[in-house]
């Protein structure tokens, strides 16, 4: 039995490969960056306006001025400002050259035909400078990120089309147990209905791999053997629930050591999740989990999920609360490193 910290320090000292792959922004969400994201422009691109109004010279606010021009985005001004004139502009379009503010239309009224007076006091600049944001060559997004709806906008302001992304890995989950049936099935009066692998297909999504539900595989060595081995074939890893105690039925660590798999711990010092076997190959990682929905639940977030985020190149920084207890607890002595869900 090893504690929680020697099991995560064995898995974090494998050597495991990381393929990448361009792949088209409408399919990144959720994807790892595999290499830095640079601007190749400014952003803003030119002087921006940030509000509707009129587009002036600080200098002539106090003055009548004239409307030379209506400037929309996507429009290039057509001359720049001279004594005494404005240029009417929308939101986000060009500033003619000259013009230092824009002046909202509620601080403005008519002074005659194309002519405005300043009403209000202007208290912004309100236009948004050639490369505030960010400048040609500057980090937008680094390497080992989990792309979210936001990155990809930036992705795509920056030009970025096709990322270089980490290659899902592929999970398959197996469920061992004769008394397991589907979850459209009525338990007879032995059985239970499969709940640990639709936990799991979930848990997998959320760490940013593709899920692929095998089935239940009946506690017969024989057949254990056969569906592992298949399993394997097809996924960079394989996840068992049940099968990983000390029952006469329990034949996963086992048949791990038949097929090639070096076992590299197995018992963990944690409460619950004791029964767990990590065991590997050169190319292929498999977990034998607890049949118990919970203790399967906290071994896939402690031990499964840190691992998957290693085979997909996210950088993981977890986030420690220190935050008052709602009731009273006393736990009892114990050689195992206690977990609660709140």
């Amino acid at each position: 039995m090893i504690s929680l910290n020697a099991a995560l320090k064995i898995m974090a000292d494998l050597n495991c490969s990381q393929e990448t792959e361009p792949l088209d922004l409408t399919r990144a969400n959720c994807r790892v960056t595999a290499e830095d994201v640079v601007s190749d422009i400014h952003m803003p691109p030119f002087n921006k306006s940030a509000m509707d109004g009129y587009a002036c010279r600080k200098e002539d606010l106090d003055n009548i001025l004239e409307v030379i021009e209506v400037i929309k985005p996507g429009e290039v001004p057509a001359m720049p400002l001279r004594a005494n004139q404005c240029a009417k502009i929308m939101t986000g379009a060009m500033v003619p050259e000259t013009a230092d503010c824009v002046v909202i239309i509620e601080q403005t009224e008519p002074a005659g035909e194309n002519r405005i007076r300043i009403a209000g006091e202007n208290t912004s600049t309100n236009i948004c400078l050639v490369g505030e944001d960010v400048k040609p060559g500057d980090l937008l997004l680094a390497k080992g990120i989990r792309l979210k709806s936001q990155h990809l906008a930036i992705m795509a302001a920056a030009g970025c089309a096709r990322p270089v992304v980490y290659k899902q890995p592929q999970v398959g989950i197996l469920s061992t147990g004769d008394e397991l049936v589907e979850p459209q099935h009525t338990p007879g009066i032995s059985q239970i209905r499969n709940s640990n692998a639709y936990q799991l297909i979930s848990q997998i999504i959320d760490s940013g791999c593709h899920a692929n539900y095998l089935g239940i595989v009946e506690d017969q060595e024989k057949n254990l053997k056969k569906h592992m081995l298949e399993a394997l074939a097809d996924n960079d890893v394989l996840i068992l629930t049940g099968g990983v105690s000390m029952g006469d039925f329990d034949f996963v660590p086992k048949v791990l050591e038949e097929i090639g798999m070096e076992i590299l711990f197995s018992k963990l010092a944690i409460q619950p999740g004791k029964p767990i076997v990590f065991a590997r190959n050169r190319e292929k990682s498999c977990f034998g989990l607890s049949g118990n929905p919970v203790s399967s639940f906290f071994q896939f977030e402690l031990l499964v999920k840190p691992f998957l985020a290693k085979l997909t190149g996210r950088i993981e920084k977890p986030v420690d609360l220190m935050l008052p207890l709602g009731v009273d607890y006393a736990p009892r002595a114990s050689d195992r490193e206690r977990f609660f869900p709140v």
